[in-house]
């Protein structure tokens, strides 16, 4: 009996770790930020997106048409 209690508490615990994630509404406008990004350059995001969706053959990848060529 003992041990189920504390195997619930623990579950418990666990569960209630993760209910506080998420972004508050005032602090969107400081992750909106230029220096917030994963990348500084959205040139270069561009241009990696272009060559992972060619190389991928995907075809209408964000917004990149065409094959495998690398071609439009």
């Amino acid at each position: 009996m003992k041990k189920q209690t504390i195997v619930v508490l623990f579950v418990t615990i666990l569960s209630s770790g993760c209910s506080s994630l998420g972004v508050e509404p005032w602090e969107r406008d400081l992750l909106a930020k230029d220096e917030m990004s994963l990348s500084s350059s959205p040139v270069d995001n561009a241009l990696d997106d272009h060559i992972y969706f060619s190389k991928e053959a995907s075809s209408g990848g964000k917004g990149f048409g065409g094959g495998g060529c690398g071609c439009n």
